[in-house]
């Protein structure tokens, strides 16, 4: 499981805007199957999922982008917006709850449906939330680090976006980063961040920790890693704290949904064309391709 330490939130509104819309897609009159067994890196047998919401298994609207980058921010601002940009290691982990947004009212509920949406039905983390584990006993926040949330949180808005079978959920990021880079995630592809172009609704990838040293060429690794992955909500900006920039939100740093930069060059690349990342606080090892039916939904606004 993979967590993130900032500190220093501040306020930031985000206005987005995407393509054209593609046609409606028949609605499933049945659930869709979403897998199970996504803890190996292969695809797994799939089931039906009943912790899945109807609309997001039978698919009400094709999986698109802008849902995606949507739910992501209707979680940041719930959240209250915070913005980190300084690096993560120089901020020491806070030795209070109080301080945690996860542990407030309200929000440590919020990261239980994370952990209850995002995983399988059949997995001990489905039962977790931010301040209790699986027999609702209160955790103690030094151990906050074994029900880290990162990849819950991604997990959520795919699957809430409806994503069904094509994403291997996982508390894991390295899971799904060694699905897309072997090639058996069906809906996502792996690029060297040195040769593609972010794009809204992608997911940018870092090792963390000991693992900072993984590299696209090191993909897919034979064994899951520290990592971190943060999902493309805005493109090509120009303005502080990087000039040329992207933005990213994620789960569980600083304990919240929050909003980091990134630099880009003048084309959007988050690294060089020999893979070396532009950014000094993420040796960025991947760009998550995320295949979608549509950029935006068919009646959005209606």
């Amino acid at each position: 499981m993979d967590n993130l330490v900032f500190r220093k939130p501040a306020a930031l509104f985000l206005a987005l805007s995407v393509a054209a819309c593609a046609p409606r897609s028949q609605v499933s009159q049945t659930p869709a199957q979403t897998p199970t067994a996504q803890y190996r890196n292969s695809s797994g047998p799939v089931a039906w999922d009943p912790h899945v919401p109807d609309f997001a298994t039978r698919n009400f609207v094709p999986f698109n982008r802008q849902d995606v980058v949507a739910i992501a921010m209707r979680e940041w601002r719930l959240f209250g917006m915070p913005v980190n940009d300084d690096d993560p290691e120089l901020r020491p982990e806070p030795t209070i709850g109080s301080v945690k947004p996860e542990r407030a009212p309200g929000l440590w509920q919020r990261v239980g449906e994370y952990w209850w949406i995002g995983q399988d039905p059949q997995e001990t983390e489905v039962a977790w939330s931010g301040k209790y584990d699986a027999n609702g006993s209160l955790f103690n926040l030094i151990h906050d680090g074994h029900y880290a949330w990162s990849a819950a949180f991604i997990s959520y808005v795919m699957r809430v976006a409806g994503a069904n079978d094509r994403f291997p959920y996982s508390p894991n990021h390295s899971t799904y980063i060694n699905a897309a880079a072997s090639g058996q995630a069906t809906g996502l592809r792996a690029h060297d961040p040195g040769a593609y172009v972010p794009k809204l609704g992608d997911l940018i990838c870092t090792g963390r920790g000991g693992s900072k040293s993984v590299q696209f060429s090191k993909l897919p690794t034979r064994y899951g890693f520290p990592a971190h992955c943060g999902i493309v909500v805005a493109t090509g900006q120009n303005g502080q704290p990087f000039g040329r920039q992207l933005s990213i939100i994620g789960g569980n740093i600083d304990d919240a949904v929050t909003l980091t930069h990134v630099p880009t060059d003048a084309n959007g690349a988050v690294a060089s064309p020999d893979g070396k990342s532009y950014d000094s606080r993420y040796p960025w090892c991947a760009v998550l391709e995320v295949i979608y039916d549509s950029d935006v939904e068919p009646d959005a606004g209606q």
